[in-house]
């Protein structure tokens, strides 16, 4: 992982040794940006196929990601944004006949390697999923457990406080640490999931549609809680919602379903990828141009 003066270094040694656990020797890859500077990729997608038992889900998707950036995977339902999504941390492997063919590189290397550990890559690309999912403990047990896991004794108070002041939930809970966190609204337990989330002080965060449960002022919390938490994670987001990802999104991929000939069988393919301002007023696909005006979708 890329040195970064802006990061505490307790927390930039903690991703270091979790890449190091994980069995990935982190080095960054850099590419020209629009502006003439040089962005780091995390993420490096060549020719990404998913397949369930044989079937195609996912086809030949390439794409890079960036760091510090919230990208938007869109789309109609069944194009394969989630099945993509789960790409990035291997989430794929834990679903009996799925396979993931191409490359995937994270931060150079092989995220696919026989050497990587996929259970040590999740420590450093997290994930929120659509509903929120606290654990049946206490507010404070909740943003623990990670580091609890990881072995960690000392400064867990500072470690909680600190994670629930990152996702815009300490003032509300913080005198009620000991509580169920099923106690908490739904805007609230998503936003625990997120501290819970960022106490392992992961490199990437992933969210599958995490408002998509929510009303629309929790919506709003979540939505600013990404522009934060950008100053310091990557963040790759599944949204139906084309006005969120126009809202909180630095560059999107919009993706359809693509049929065979015979109509027999269809797979999500990548149709557009950049940034978000261009994709939603002058995308180069007329096929982006129709869904994101609401023509088709």
């Amino acid at each position: 992982m890329a040195p970064d003066e802006t990061r505490p270094e307790s927390a930039r040694e903690s991703r270091e040794a979790a890449a190091e656990r994980a069995g990935i020797a982190v080095r960054p890859e850099f590419q020209s940006g629009n502006g003439g500077g040089l962005r780091e990729k995390v993420f490096e997608l060549k020719g990404v196929d998913v397949l369930y038992s044989g079937v195609t889900a996912v086809k030949g998707v390439s794409m890079d990601i960036h760091r510090k950036d919230v990208t938007a995977l869109i789309g109609p339902s069944g194009c394969g944004k989630s099945t993509l999504l789960r790409c990035f941390n291997r989430m794929n492997d834990l679903i009996p006949g799925a396979e993931v063919k191409g490359e995937i590189l994270y931060h150079g290397e092989n995220l696919y390697g026989s050497g990587v550990d996929p259970v040590q890559a999740r420590k450093l690309i997290g994930m929120v999923f659509q509903k929120p999912n606290p654990f049946p403990k206490s507010i404070y047990d909740n943003v623990a457990f990670g580091p609890r896991i990881l072995g960690r004794k000392d400064g867990l108070d500072e470690t909680v406080e600190n994670a629930l002041k990152g996702a815009a939930l300490w003032d509300e809970v913080k005198d009620r640490l000991k509580d169920n966190a099923f106690g908490l609204s739904g805007g609230q337990q998503q936003r625990l999931c997120i501290a819970r989330c960022i106490a392992v002080q992961p490199d990437v965060i992933l969210m599958d549609e995490p408002c998509s449960a929510l009303d629309p002022i929790s919506t709003g919390k979540i939505e600013d809680l990404m522009i934060e938490l950008k100053e310091e994670f990557s963040i790759v987001i599944v949204t139906h919602n084309m006005q969120q990802a126009a809202r909180v999104s630095d560059r999107t991929a919009f993706l359809m379903v693509e049929l065979d000939a015979e109509e027999h069988n269809r797979w999500g393919r990548l149709v557009e990828y950049d940034e978000t301002e261009k994709i939603f007023t002058n995308p180069a696909d007329k096929r982006t141009e129709d869904y994101v005006s609401g023509k088709v979708g």
